[in-house]
């Protein structure tokens, strides 16, 4: 993938401005926050520290901290003001401060292909919903693979291609409407080459109804997840322009309701120990017979 699609400086002013109010609109990340959690029911995996990458209000901390509560907890992200208001209102992120080993995860605001942590210091990297905000998630696949030990487990979800696939359709104007959105498989191969192995991925289909365009468009506002490309339209379209949208995606009309599909990518995949050293050669192991 080509750099230099993806506007950053725009996609941090977006999630700046909704910050304060994004517990308010941030509902179909943790819908699909929770659906990742369920994924962990699968894994055997104690962590002793969790590195959370685009952690935005740290709304993953209170199910990650129920679920493995000896665990470190660091989270990450681009936004200095999404870390500034951290949610800590759920009874689990509770039961995690008492413990009285801290007073909450470390957060760091950092590109999350450039974290400032040592190599090797993490068990599990979880990120939700960050990569289709990027130009290309190879840097960050190998910084996951950097930051984790050896058995590690990285685990993430992103928007494949059919995300907002009616609101494309609806625009003819040339410009892009909506984030870029890599196919699974791709994002697969990916994990193969910064060194993973087994990688699983798997997709399901969510589709959300509005009664009418301009609901659809407030969500997308509240969660910061309004077009961010540096090919998207950068005034307005023109009255005839959004006529015409909006007339498209009204023949898009189902049982009285129009639809906003997202394609939701899960995937995970484990950092096995090396088998080349830095320059290349090959690491073969003997392993002594038993009873010798």
């Amino acid at each position: 993938m080509s750099a230099g699609f993806v506007d950053r400086r725009q996609v941090a002013r977006r999630f700046s401005r909704v910050a304060a109010g994004y517990g308010e609109g941030d509902f179909l990340v943790r819908e699909i926050d929770r659906r990742m959690q369920e994924r962990l029911d699968y894994v055997s995996l104690q962590p002793g520290r969790i590195v959370d990458l685009g952690c935005s209000r740290g709304g993953s901390f209170a199910g990650l901290a129920t679920r493995y509560p000896a665990a470190e907890l660091i989270g990450v992200d681009l936004v200095p003001a999404m870390l500034a208001n951290t949610d800590m209102a759920t009874a689990g992120w509770r039961r995690w401060l008492n413990l009285g080993r801290q007073t909450g995860p470390l957060r760091l605001a950092a590109d999350a292909a450039s974290v400032p942590l040592p190599a090797g210091c993490a068990s599990l990297l979880w990120s939700n919903l960050l990569l289709h905000w990027l130009d290309d998630p190879l840097p960050v696949f190998a910084e996951a693979h950097r930051l984790l030990e050896v058995d590690g487990l990285l685990m993430f979800s992103t928007f494949g291609p059919d995300t907002l696939k009616e609101l494309r359709a609806a625009f003819g104007d040339g410009r892009d409407h909506t984030q870029r959105f890599i196919d699974m498989h791709d994002l697969g191969d990916m994990l193969v080459s910064c060194g993973f192995a087994d990688p699983v991925m798997d997709m399901e289909v969510i589709t959300l109804t509005y009664s009418d365009l301009d609901a659809l468009f407030a969500d997308l506002r509240a969660a910061g997840s309004t077009c961010a490309m540096k090919s998207r339209g950068h005034g307005l379209s023109g009255r005839q322009g959004w006529v015409a949208a909006r007339t498209a995606y009204e023949a898009m009309r189902q049982a009285g309701k129009l639809p906003a599909t997202f394609e939701v990518v899960y995937g995970h995949a484990w950092k096995v120990a090396s088998r080349k050293l830095a320059d290349g050669r090959a690491i073969v192991r003997f392993d002594r017979p038993s009873g010798r």
